[in-house]
């Protein structure tokens, strides 16, 4: 997000950087389903963040691979980029159009999870 301030006459561009880290745990009940006493903004969340859980956890790119998830930003359109950190097993997304980015964990096992399951 880009806001500019005026400081002594000189207008001066400022840009904000919103990252958001989301353990998914944190966000679902026991059963892995979304509280219905959650406000709206909070479930459109969780929808978007299951989105990149879902279509990152299907390949594992280890550099950021553009998807066909939209922004949850609104009045952007940018789709969002992801890549699989397998030092700490996050999962980092990135929007090119509005700069929002965030970092997943706790996505292991969960409903979204692709990855092979071991026997």
């Amino acid at each position: 997000m880009h806001t500019f301030i005026v400081v002594n006459n000189l207008i001066i561009e400022q840009t904000i950087f919103r990252m958001y880290i989301t353990n998914i745990q944190h966000l679902l009940d026991a059963s892995e389903k979304m509280s219905k006493e959650m406000p709206k903004e909070v479930r459109e969340l969780i929808g978007f963040l299951s989105q990149i859980i879902d279509i990152t956890t299907i390949n594992l790119p280890h550099t950021l691979t553009t998807t066909d998830v939209r922004c949850f930003e609104k009045g952007c359109h940018g789709l969002i980029k992801t890549a699989f950190m397998p030092k700490n097993e996050e999962i980092h997304w990135y929007c090119p159009d509005c700069e929002n980015e965030g970092v997943i964990s706790g996505w292991k096992l969960t409903k979204w999870d692709n990855t092979p399951k071991i026997k």
